[in-house]
């Protein structure tokens, strides 16, 4: 039974206003303001390389994690994308997600996919 109070975003979309506007700032404010006990997000396919490259993205992300929102990131995007060392630098560890995700959904989490 999955926890209703945790909530997994999903961040697919590399656009930098969609990455700003609606995946930091709802993470952040949902920890900030007690809309969730967990929040997680999940950086796969193109938000990998955006996250390791854009500095603006790194700024909200050290927000975010200050406040608690969790991070993690696909490992085979990371490795193809050549990313994967400066995912860790910033400390996101790279992880195999494909069963996980397909266990949350199985499960009837909280899944937000962006």
């Amino acid at each position: 039974m999955p926890n209703p109070k945790e909530l997994y975003i999903l961040w697919t979309n590399d656009n930098i206003l969609t990455s700003q506007l609606m995946v930091m700032k709802y993470a952040t404010k949902s920890i900030a303001n007690g809309w969730w006990d967990k929040v997680t997000v999940i950086l796969w396919g193109a938000p990998v390389k955006l996250m390791a490259e854009n500095e603006t993205i790194q700024e909200c992300f050290k927000i975010a994690r200050h406040v608690g929102v969790e991070f993690s990131a696909c490992i085979d995007c990371a490795l193809q994308l050549d990313v994967a060392d400066k995912l860790k630098a910033l400390g996101i560890e790279p992880a195999p997600w494909g069963e996980g995700l397909t266990n949350i959904i199985q499960d009837g989490g909280h899944l937000i996919n962006v």
